[in-house]
C-alpha cells in the first residue's frame, strides 16, 4: 500500500464549502444587525447580501431566532479565544480595546442587540442577561484572585466593582461605535490604571 494520502471524498469538499458559506452568512448577519437591528433585518435581506437563496440560508439556519443565537455564539467564541479567564484581570481589561478593532461588526451587533432586547419578553433577553451575569462573575472572580494573593485590597466588594467595570466596557462599546475617532487605547489604559490604583493597598503603591 502506498504512503500517499487518499484523495478527499467528494462530500468532504461539499462540507468545507458548506461551512464557508455558513460563516459568510454569519458575517453578513453581523454587519446588517449592527446597522439595522434585528427588528429591521429580515432573513431575505441577509440571504441576498450573502449571495444565497432564502432556502439556502434556511439550510444552515432554520429560523431567524436560530441565526440570532448563532451570531451571539460567534461573539462568545471570539471572547473565549482572546481572553484568559484565569489570567490577570488588569491585563485582560487592557486587551479588551483590541477586540473593538479586531471585530467591529461583532461589537456593533452586540451593542444593538443588547439595546433591542432589554425588555423581559424580547427574544434574546434571557440569553443576554445570562451573558451579562457571566461577565460580572468573570470580573469579580478576577478581583477576588487578586485579593487572595494579597495584590488587591480586601475592603472592596468584588461584585459591586464588577458592575462598574462591565458598565464601563458596555459604555465604551457604544461610545466607540458612535465616534470611532476617540482615543480608544488611551481611554482604556487610563481607566485600567485608575482601577488598579483603587484596588491596590496604599502600602504597596
Amino acid at each position: 500500500m502506498s504512503g500517499q494520502r487518499p484523495s478527499a471524498r467528494p462530500y468532504d469538499t461539499l462540507l468545507a464549502k458548506g461551512e464557508e458559506r455558513k460563516l459568510q452568512i454569519l458575517a453578513v448577519a453581523q454587519r446588517l444587525l449592527s446597522r439595522n437591528g434585528w427588528r429591521s433585518t429580515t432573513l431575505a435581506q441577509i440571504a441576498r447580501e450573502a449571495g444565497v437563496t432564502p432556502a439556502g440560508l434556511l439550510h444552515h439556519f432554520e429560523s431567524k431566532e436560530q441565526l440570532l443565537q448563532a451570531v451571539l455564539e460567534a461573539r462568545d467564541t471570539d471572547d473565549e479565544l482572546h481572553a484568559d479567564q484565569e489570567g490577570d484581570i488588569i491585563e485582560n481589561l487592557v486587551k479588551v480595546a483590541d477586540r473593538f478593532r479586531r471585530s467591529p461588526d461583532l461589537v456593533g451587533m452586540f451593542a444593538v442587540l443588547l439595546i433591542e432586547n432589554l425588555e423581559p419578553d424580547a427574544p434574546l433577553h434571557d440569553r443576554l442577561l445570562v451573558r451579562y451575569r457571566a461577565a460580572l462573575t468573570s470580573v469579580s472572580e478576577g478581583i477576588r484572585r487578586g485579593q487572595r494573593s494579597g495584590r488587591f485590597r480586601t475592603d472592596i466588594d468584588p461584585a459591586v466593582k464588577a458592575v462598574e467595570v462591565v458598565a464601563f466596557l458596555n459604555g465604551m462599546e457604544t461610545s466607540w461605535l458612535l465616534d470611532p475617532s476617540i482615543p480608544l487605547n488611551t481611554v482604556f489604559k487610563e481607566y485600567v490604571r485608575s482601577l488598579e490604583r483603587e484596588l491596590t493597598p496604599a502600602s504597596t503603591i
